[in-house]
């Protein structure tokens, strides 16, 4: 008389297991494709960029093939994980930003990475951006170069302007000023690191930290630019 009743809930589960499928198989195609990329943006951040998509496919639920519907392939699925995770955080209000005289460099300088460090202070941006450089994906140069055109090359230009130095067109940047930039760049992108990748605790204040930091690059760095652009200005 007993076992009906027990297996009562092992019968319940998997009807409810199942209308959970068929809801899924039901959801519109761009629903489903999101679905997808954003578990699997979880996925990686956790497993590493070589997990599987077939247990990728187990944790959604769907079936492997389902995957390959919308994504022909892991690298086509990874790109849309690099869109969704790195290119739609990005504030087009960023850039010009450090360009905006109407404020001082350091203002300017110091919105621009505080604002950053709410974007990119999470788990899955900090996670995958690691993974990728590890196994040799595409997903950190891109960004880095990103990084480069809209955020060091730009410092570096106002730095000069502000240290009544030849701009860029005139003198190339050199290595140091470049150098110099990144510096602080990689200051407030390691206490992402020291977060989420190391699980060390990081200070409450991430704003006077950022503060500290940008005050000391503009302190430390105005020497080298001086010398670096004296030595590489024609004779």
């Amino acid at each position: 008389m007993d076992c009906p009743d027990a297996r009562a809930p092992d019968a319940s589960a998997a009807r409810s297991e199942k209308a959970t499928l068929a809801g899924r198989r039901r959801l519109p195609a761009a629903q489903r494709e999101r679905q997808i990329v954003e578990a699997a943006a979880q996925f990686f951040a956790e497993h590493g960029l070589a997990g599987q998509t077939r247990e990728l496919a187990r944790e959604i639920g769907i079936t492997h093939s389902a995957i390959f519907r919308y994504f022909p392939t892991k690298e086509a699925l990874l790109d849309r994980v690099y869109d969704h995770v790195y290119v739609q955080r990005w504030n087009p209000a960023w850039d010009g930003l450090v360009q905006d005289r109407s404020q001082t460099l350091e203002a300017r300088i110091l919105r621009f990475y505080r604002e950053y460090a709410e974007k990119i202070f999470d788990y899955v941006w900090v996670r995958i951006f690691v993974f990728s450089g590890l196994k040799g994906y595409d997903i950190a140069p891109r960004y880095l170069a990103i990084i480069r055109d809209r955020v060091i090359h730009p410092i570096c230009a106002e730095m000069r302007t502000d240290l009544n130095l030849p701009p860029p067109e005139t003198v190339p940047l050199t290595e140091r000023e470049t150098e110099a930039a990144w510096a602080l760049h990689g200051k407030v992108f390691y206490l992402a690191i020291r977060k989420f990748v190391y699980g060390w605790p990081i200070p409450d204040d991430l704003s006077q930290v950022i503060a500290d930091d940008v005050g000391a690059f503009l302190r430390g760095a105005a020497p080298i630019f001086v010398d670096s652009v004296t030595d590489a200005s024609p004779s």
